[in-house]
Formats: structure tokens, sequence, C-alpha cells
């Protein structure tokens, strides 16, 4: 019977250090917080531009300018963005210029979808509500109420830094150059077909 209970405690010893020493371990796979990779929820988007400028009568050729988004990511497949672009006519003494001294700029926002193609590839499909001026030629209003849709492809160089390439139609609403007081400036219609390459930066 002494015998029994001079093992017994060497028995026991093991089953409680097997507990302490499953305590003690800590799994691999599960990274501390401060080494997790940061979540990017917002993109920065700047680049090259071009419009055609339908709301200028005779005009021959649109314009170039530059276009800058930032878009807030709301999910894998949502986006809420705001954008600004600025088009001027360009100087070429080989080309007839439009009348005037003709320039656009538009402010605007709108809703994003967004889905992965492949690894690297993404496509996206937006709308834009906003203002549209066109100045250097005195049509009315100064700035119309403003409104279109487009689409473009983002294909991701890091994880932080794309190229894209993206177009739309922007629609406004602008009188004719030959229109008159005594016509109340009445205004059309106009659908301006844009283009821009740029780069994009993810943070």
């Amino acid at each position: 019977m002494k015998r029994t209970f001079l093992f017994l405690p060497l028995a026991l010893a093991p089953a409680l250090l097997v507990p302490l020493r499953a305590i003690g371990q800590v799994n691999p796979e599960a990274a501390p917080a401060s080494q997790q990779a940061p979540s990017l929820r917002y993109e920065g988007y700047a680049g090259f531009a071009y419009t055609s400028l339908n709301q200028v009568n005779l005009s021959r050729y649109g314009l170039y300018g530059g276009k800058l988004t930032v878009m807030r990511d709301w999910g894998k497949y949502f986006g809420l963005m705001g954008s600004v672009d600025y088009y001027r006519n360009p100087i070429s003494s080989r080309l007839p210029s439009n009348p005037g001294d003709p320039s656009v700029y538009s402010f605007l926002v709108g809703p994003e979808v967004h889905a992965s193609i492949t690894e690297k590839l993404r496509g996206e499909f937006f709308g834009e509500l906003g203002g549209e001026h066109t100045g250097g030629e005195g049509i009315t209003p100064s700035i119309s109420f403003a409104g279109g849709f487009g689409g473009g492809i983002t294909y991701w160089l890091a994880n932080r830094v794309a190229i894209r390439i993206d177009g739309d139609r922007l629609a406004g609403s602008f009188s004719l150059d030959n229109n008159t007081p005594e016509l109340a400036n009445s205004t059309h219609r106009t659908w301006n077909p844009r283009a821009t390459i740029g780069v994009v930066y993810r943070f």
C-alpha cells in the first residue's frame, strides 16, 4: 500500500504537465495583430484623359486633360467614388482650332461595382452624378447638372499599385451657340464620351 502512494505522485506528474505544455504552445499560423496585412479600403486614381466636345458647335476635335478619382471600398464588390477632371483645348498649328477657347471640367460622385476577373485583373462598372462646366464659349448655363455611366479594367502590378483604363459617357445640358435671350437660351442635352488611362494606388 505504501508503494502505491509512493508511485501515485509520479503517475500524476505527466498528466499535470501536459495541459501546461499545451497552454504554452502558439499556433504558428496565427500571426500577431501587429504583423497582419493592413486593411486597404481606399484607392486613388490619376490619369491622362480625353473628351469629345459635343456641347460646342463647329468643334472639330476633342480636348485633352486629366482625371483624379478617390474610391472608398465597402466590401468585395461595392464602392463609392468621387472624381474631378479638367480638359483644355490642345495647342497645335497643324489642326484647325475649335471655336473660341473651350475648356471643360466636371465633379462627380457615384457608386461603383467591381469584381476580380483573374488574380491580377479586375473589372469595374460605375454610375455618376454631379456638375459639368464649359468655359471659353459663352454658352449657358455656366454649370450644368450632369450624369452618366462607364466602366473600366484594372491590372494590379503589385498589392498597392495598378494600371487602369476606363471610359464613360457624360450627359449635360447646354445652350446652342446661336441662342439668344429672346429664345431664353434654350438648352439641349449632350453626351460626351470620355476615356482615361492612369495609375491606381491603394491605401
